[in-house]
C-alpha cells in the first residue's frame, strides 16, 4: 500500500467532524519529526535563555516517562531520593505517586532525575489514556466544557502551576518540606506566593519559593506523628 492510500483510507474512515491529517508523511515519519522539533526548539531556547534550561529539560524528561517511575535526587542532600510514578506535569513541578503518598516537587528543588537502574525505557500498557469515541466527538466539538470537568484530562491538556495544583487539594493533609524542618497540616488555600496550611490551632504560611516538597499524609501516619508529639511533651 502506498502513502497516498494510507492518506485515502484516513480520510475515509474519519467523522466528517474530525480534522484532516495533519502531515504530508505517514504517521510514524510525523511522530519523529514532531519529537526531533519538539527536542531542537528545546536546546534553542535554553542556548538563548540559560534559566529556562534547567526546568524545560526536567519538563520534557517527565512527558517522556509519564506513568512510569523514576527517580528524583534532591538539590538539599539531606533528602532521600524520591523513587515513584510520574502522575502529572506541571509548569513549575512535577507530581508522582507511590503506594502510599503524592508528592509535589518543584522543578527548582531538583537536583536530577532519572529511571531506576534495571527499568526498561519503553512505556507500559497503562502509560497512554484511552478515549472512547463518544469522548473524542466531544473533545472536538466541546473541548472547554469536556476537559473542564474532568481532572486526568486537566493535566492532559494544560499545565497547572504548583499553586494551582495545591489549592484544588484544599482540606488535604500534607507535610511541607521547607530548608531544614518539617511542617505539618491541612492545606486551606494557595495564594500567588504562599501556601497556607493549618494543624489545629497553629498556622503556617509557606512561600513557594521556599518548598522542597510537598507529601500527603494518611491518617494513620498522622495519628502517629501527634502521638509522638504528645508524648514527647508530657515525658
Amino acid at each position: 500500500m502506498t502513502h497516498k492510500d494510507e492518506q485515502t483510507i484516513i480520510k475515509k474512515t474519519l467523522p466528517k467532524t474530525f480534522s484532516s491529517p495533519t502531515s504530508a508523511v505517514s504517521s510514524e515519519e510525523t511522530r519523529i519529526l514532531t519529537e526531533y522539533m519538539n527536542q531542537a526548539s528545546l536546546f534553542n531556547i535554553s542556548k538563548h535563555d540559560e534559566s529556562r534550561r534547567k526546568p524545560l529539560v526536567l519538563k520534557m524528561f517527565f512527558k517522556m516517562k509519564r506513568n512510569q517511575q523514576v527517580v528524583v535526587i534532591l538539590k538539599n542532600e539531606e533528602d532521600v531520593p524520591i523513587e515513584a510514578k510520574v502522575t502529572a506535569i506541571g509548569r513549575d513541578f512535577v507530581m508522582l505517586t507511590n503506594l502510599q503518598n503524592r508528592i509535589w516537587i518543584p522543578y527548582t528543588a531538583i537536583d536530577s532525575a532519572n529511571i531506576p537502574y534495571g527499568t526498561p525505557t519503553y512505556s507500559n500498557s497503562h502509560q497512554h489514556f484511552l478515549y472512547d469515541n463518544d469522548l473524542k466527538n466531544k473533545l472536538v466539538t466541546q473541548f472547554g466544557k469536556t476537559v473542564a470537568r474532568k481532572d486526568t484530562l486537566i493535566q492532559q491538556f494544560f499545565e497547572e502551576t504548583l499553586r494551582t495544583n495545591l489549592h484544588s487539594w484544599s482540606g488535604t493533609w500534607v507535610k511541607v518540606r521547607v530548608n531544614d524542618t518539617y511542617h505539618i497540616g491541612k492545606i486551606l488555600e494557595a495564594k500567588k506566593d504562599l501556601l497556607h496550611i493549618r494543624s489545629f490551632s497553629d498556622h503556617h504560611y509557606i512561600k513557594f519559593t521556599e518548598i522542597h516538597y510537598v507529601s500527603t499524609i494518611r491518617m494513620f501516619q498522622l495519628a502517629r506523628k501527634f502521638t509522638d508529639m504528645f508524648r514527647r511533651m508530657y515525658k
